[in-house]
């Protein structure tokens, strides 16, 4: 039901006012229009619900709280999955095919990460899980191999915590460049991560709680791969078998994203990898697709953890 309040005249003035559509020639009209689409969409809500002072100030005084949790509102409340969806369709609408589907980033990536050629080892020895070779290479939309294709990984140790952020874990343990090689080719060595949640008792579990959902992630890892002339692709791939695999609170999962994951138990091909117990294997491929302009093969510009490698 539309809020009459909001569509009379005086309102509709007072927005124009708020967003500063009455001063022409000062400020950006983009933003103008933008300001005053979300105010009015605000101010129809509260009339609508008939939301009260206390329940506005509630809301304001939550959102003050959550501040630090804002990326993971990002991604539970379905932002981010709707920019991917924006962006895919766009890319239909013009007629862009082909290429490894994105889907979002999260919150927990940390720039200048250790880069090495062709092989990396992402963990540190300190956490005792299964070991995980994943292998495979970039490239383009033929088939061609993307030679120094730069592949950026990072994921979560077996508790379900990301180092920097989990002061526990040394300086970019689980986090690696690395640049392939002639042949496209990328390779590292890590440990199966696990799924994790939201903080307990944090501001957005307790938001979900009053939505009626979970707030647990599928095991993944997370990637950024780039290289010149092709777009920048932000992606992750998951963990097949996870209990909460297609039950994502961050809706990140995609089907062409859930390779198979091999056990290795053959003692030739243990021994290959400079190993003595089985491992898990995942064989991955990413496909880029060319970049029609500059902006395109540039990481969008969210803020960021940097550290020096």
């Amino acid at each position: 039901m539309a809020s009459t309040l909001v569509a009379n005249p005086e309102t509709q003035a007072f927005l124009d006012k708020v967003a500063g559509l009455d001063q022409p020639g000062a400020g950006e009209d983009r933003i103008k229009n933008i300001v005053r689409r979300v105010v009015g969409d605000l101010f129809a809500t509260i009339d609508e619900f008939d939301v009260s002072e206390d329940e506005f100030w509630h809301a304001i005084n939550f959102m003050a709280s959550a501040a630090p949790e804002f990326g993971l509102f990002a991604a539970g409340l379905g932002f981010e999955h709707f920019l991917d969806m924006r962006m895919d369709a766009k890319d239909a609408a013009a007629g862009i095919e082909g290429g490894t589907p994105r889907t979002i980033e999260g919150p927990l990536y940390v720039k200048g990460a250790p880069r090495s050629k062709g092989f990396a080892r992402l963990d540190d020895g300190a956490d005792d899980g299964e070991v995980l070779i994943m292998h495979g290479r970039v490239v383009d939309k033929a088939g061609k191999p993307v030679a120094g294709a730069i592949v950026d990984v990072w994921h979560a140790n077996t508790l379900g915590n990301y180092s920097y952020f989990d002061k526990t874990q040394s300086d970019f343990n689980l986090r690696r460049q690395i640049e392939t090689d002639e042949e496209g080719c990328y390779k590292f060595r890590s440990i199966v991560p696990s799924g994790y949640a939201v903080p307990k008792g944090g501001t957005t579990e307790a938001l979900l709680d009053r939505v009626g959902r979970h707030g647990n992630r599928p095991a993944h890892i997370h990637f950024f791969v780039s290289a010149s002339g092709y777009r920048y692709l932000t992606t992750q791939i998951n963990i097949d078998g996870d209990p909460y695999l297609h039950d994502d609170f961050a809706y990140a999962t995609r089907d062409d994203l859930i390779p198979a994951v091999q056990r290795i138990d053959d003692s030739a091909a243990i021994h290959a990898e400079g190993l003595n117990t089985p491992f898990s294997e995942i064989a991955f491929n990413f496909t880029m697709v060319s970049a029609a302009e500059a902006d395109d093969a540039e990481a969008s510009s969210r803020d960021r953890v940097s550290l020096a490698a």
